[in-house]
């Protein structure tokens, strides 16, 4: 029997050597004979492309078809296409232009991007028109960014023989229909997309096909300023309303704090470790805007001694700038939503998700960079702010999603986009005084929280560069996937064991003045609340049902209005627990 991703990892592009899923996508779209569109949604790194163009190169032999076009969502991606089609021998133009009307007779066919064919769809109807077509769909959500995009593609594209959708997110978080995608009823009545093969993280990396992911999160304290003055604090990872979890998520991310060259640090350390097994391991930083991106550069310049490759959208030469970075064994790459999808950099094995992006879609995209595999073994950490929807989609990275155009509300991710995005935009003057949460940060400080695998989470709250969080930093770069679980559980059991051993050493603090009443009961809450997430973690329970069940055992009303010496037996009862 031959493993799922015999033989080892195909050169990208190439198809003479096929995974087990790929063969069982290409039997499934030639069960139906005359099939004209098909959707295969496979993970980041699982191989869509050397899929497709064994299609390809299928269809031209026999014939089916004289022309292949394919559709990439940036000008990046059409190169990697054409070099990979090259490959087997399949000639694609990635410099056609909408002036051309025409490709060279030299070529097999084009590629160009969705923005070129909403530009001018009649050019590429006239493509698809003139010969009998398969047009390969890259990404195809991207066909519903916008209405005039969606009614360019069918216009273009309608007159195809064949049409293969790929895409490794094929969800939206809006309700845009798709071009192509046929759409059913479920149970409730609502229209979902309907996929024809589907390949997931979950099968993927019990196959070793692609890497497993360790989400480390990091909380902290953070305080601002409003715009009327007052000074706010909030903790990430504990429960806020979602305006105060926003501000505090975008303290987080202001380089002038304390918080992000911690995690960046922690990052870096991180890496070095992947490196030890892994000597041209890399990391990238993805950021939300052009200043911040900058801004973290200098950051890690400062840690490593090396300067980072910096990406912006908006640069001619970013495409180069990925390339030479791909294929050296620099360090660090920093970037602003240039990497997030498509772009194929396979010796990235850590991230830092320093945006603001919380969309399941753009989540999914972004850590797509750090799943594909090169050899069994490899691992891949991405650092991320303990914020409530980030954990929910690093807890759900197997879950497998559909688009629905039929969806209730805009926010089921949790929190929206739009609240922080308008959080980062330059305020008006004008406008300032009557913007509630314009803000201004004071400052932010960053502790390891958890290790999050496979839906579990390991570890406990920890200072940066403690031997408890190096527990967790300095965890192997080559380890198989049913390992990994087994050895976060030690690291857990021996972070424990440290904390323990150091606060025995230190000796307490005296004094002979009692704390303030109110700093001590915000002390109590916060260490009750940590306990509890620990307990909770441990035995699966919610966490409100352990705050009913300590309530019920120990007394007293609810933690907000319990005084100091209720709180500190309900501390004293979840300790003896947590340590049994």
């Amino acid at each position: 029997m031959l493993s799922p991703s015999f033989p080892q990892r195909a050169p990208w592009g190439t198809a003479d050597r096929l995974r087990a899923w790929q063969r069982e996508a290409l039997e499934e779209y030639f069960r139906i004979p005359d099939r004209r569109d098909f959707l295969v949604a496979a993970t980041p790194g699982a191989g869509k492309t050397t899929f497709a163009l064994t299609l390809a190169v299928e269809l031209l032999r026999t014939n089916e078809v004289d022309r292949v076009i394919v559709v990439a969502p940036t000008e990046h991606l059409k190169t990697q296409w054409a070099d990979a089609a090259a490959r087997v021998h399949i000639r694609l133009d990635p410099r056609f232009r909408n002036s051309h009307w025409a490709p060279s007779r030299q070529y097999h066919g084009v590629v160009v991007t969705y923005a070129q064919v909403a530009a001018k769809s009649s050019v590429h109807k006239h493509l698809t028109e003139d010969a009998r077509t398969l047009v390969i769909l890259d990404e195809v959500h991207h066909g519903g960014d916008a209405l005039s995009w969606g009614d360019a593609i069918r216009e273009a594209y309608g007159p195809a023989k064949r049409r293969l959708l790929l895409s490794g997110t094929p969800f939206r978080s809006d309700t845009a229909p798709i071009p192509f995608v046929e759409y059913l009823p479920d149970e409730s009545g609502a229209r979902i997309s309907s996929t024809d093969y589907a390949y997931g993280y979950g099968r993927a990396l019990q196959d070793g096909v692609v890497r497993p992911v360790l989400f480390h999160m990091y909380a902290g304290k953070m305080r601002w300023r409003t715009s009327a003055g007052d000074e706010l604090e909030a903790h990430l990872g504990q429960d806020n309303t979602k305006d105060v979890t926003s501000q505090a998520w975008r303290t987080a991310l202001d380089p002038e704090g304390e918080w992000m060259p911690a995690v960046l640090s922690a990052a870096d350390r991180r890496l070095t470790e992947i490196r030890h097994h892994v000597p041209d391991a890399g990391g990238l930083v993805l950021a939300t805007d052009q200043t911040v991106a900058r801004a973290y550069a200098k950051i890690l310049h400062s840690l490593t001694g090396q300067r980072p490759t910096v990406v912006l959208s908006d640069d001619a030469t970013a495409s180069e700038r990925i390339e030479k970075f791909s294929a050296s064994d620099d360090r660090w790459m920093v970037a602003v939503r240039m990497v997030s999808e498509g772009v194929d950099v396979p010796r990235l094995a850590v991230g830092v998700y320093a945006t603001s992006s919380s969309t399941p879609l753009f989540f999914a995209q972004a850590i797509g960079r750090f799943v594909r595999a090169r050899r069994r073994g490899e691992a891949a950490s991405v650092f991320l702010p303990n914020v409530p929807v980030l954990m929910k989609l690093a807890n759900e990275l197997e879950k497998q999603r559909d688009h629905a155009l039929d969806r209730q509300s805009k926010d089921d991710d949790g929190l929206d986009d739009s609240l922080l995005e308008s959080a980062n935009r330059e305020e008006e003057a004008s406008d300032a005084l009557t913007q509630e949460f314009s803000y201004q940060a004071i400052s932010s400080l960053a502790h390891f929280d958890r290790v999050v695998f496979d839906g579990k989470e390991f570890g406990q709250l920890a200072e940066p560069g403690t031997p408890e969080e190096e527990e967790f930093i300095g965890i192997p770069g080559l380890l198989e996937p049913e390992h990994v679980h087994e050895l976060l559980m030690q690291r857990q059991s021996r972070q424990s064991r440290l904390r323990e051993a150091r606060e025995a050493q230190t000796p307490a603090a005296t004094t002979t003045l009692p704390e303030p009443l109110h700093r001590t009961l915000r002390e109590q809450r916060q260490l009750l609340n940590s306990l509890v997430g620990v307990y909770a973690r441990q035995t699966g329970e919610p966490h409100g049902a352990v705050h009913a069940e300590l309530r019920r055992l120990c007394g007293g009303p609810a933690v907000a209005q319990a005084t100091v010496t209720q709180l500190q037996s309900r501390i004293d009862l979840l300790r003896r627990r947590v340590r049994s």
